[in-house]
């Protein structure tokens, strides 16, 4: 299986260890799945928070407002008070540092939270997805642009909390999403915090970031122009290209998540 690294860790060199026996920290993950149809059940994630809590890290996998369940439900700020809460959750059960791993919509997601000041000692991005700006970059996406633009004149008419029909294009499929043109526009406008090339540049300078994106991925060559370049330099952030595609890179990635975390944390 072939694996490239970038960065400063060779992370085929990391040994596959939580946190040693007996020290005061513990490493709590908060794990943030993909947008509709995925969900904290999709079958990619269970091996994955397995293999983490037997590192002896705890590891929530919450239903987020992305999901088949919920999809798109409320305000991108009501998602990214959901986040805190779980963090707050994972603290309480002894967690003393929080890594936000985000698979996909989940990316964009952690990015936020980090963005805006949340608590949060590593993030972990697998196969980044949702590309607001993509949307009036590529032609394909065309429909989601339209309802942006639509959901725009919307709130400029002062129609902006009336519920309404608007599009999404999710791995090539198109979906409807029903709900008020702000609460859309919170998930899909350019210039919000759920584009990853918005939230960046904002995220702490001693954050470390380690994104995994697999070679059958839709963003595999446009991943370091979206956001990674926009990355504040941090040593320990890493850029990994895995085999594989979008909804494999969780499995795919794993054994280099399980070095690179406790690394990090340590640092």
């Amino acid at each position: 299986m072939k694996r490239r690294t970038f960065g400063s860790l060779a992370l085929g060199l990391l040994p596959l260890v939580g946190w040693p026996a007996g020290a005061a920290e513990r490493i709590g993950v908060l794990m943030l799945h993909g947008k509709n149809p995925g969900g904290p059940l999709s079958p990619q994630y269970a091996p994955v928070k397995s293999a983490m809590e037997k590192q002896g890290w705890l590891v929530a996998l919450p239903d987020m407002p992305w999901s088949r369940n919920r999809y798109l439900q409320g305000h991108w700020d009501g998602a990214m008070a959901e986040i805190a809460q779980h963090v707050k959750a994972l603290q309480a059960q002894g967690a003393t540092r929080i890594v936000l791993m985000g698979h996909s919509m989940g990316v964009p997601a952690a990015m936020s939270h980090a963005a805006r000041g949340g608590t949060v000692h590593a993030l972990v991005l697998l196969a980044p997805g949702h590309v607001p700006r993509g949307y009036f970059t590529a032609p394909q996406l065309a429909p989601v642009r339209e309802s942006i633009e639509t959901a725009r004149a919307l709130v400029a008419a002062g129609k902006g909390d009336e519920s309404n029909r608007f599009m999404d294009i999710n791995q090539g499929r198109q979906q409807p999403v029903i709900t008020s043109a702000k609460n859309f526009l919170s998930y899909f406008d350019p210039e919000s915090d759920a584009d990853m090339g918005v939230t960046a540049p904002r995220l702490p300078a001693n954050l470390p970031v380690l994104t995994a994106i697999g070679e059958g991925d839709p963003m595999f060559k446009r991943v370091r122009e979206y956001y990674v370049d926009k990355l504040p330099a941090n040593p320990n952030s890493q850029l990994l290209e895995v085999s594989g595609g979008h909804l494999d890179t969780p499995q795919v990635a794993l054994d280099q998540i399980l070095a690179w975390v406790p690394r990090v944390i340590a640092a």
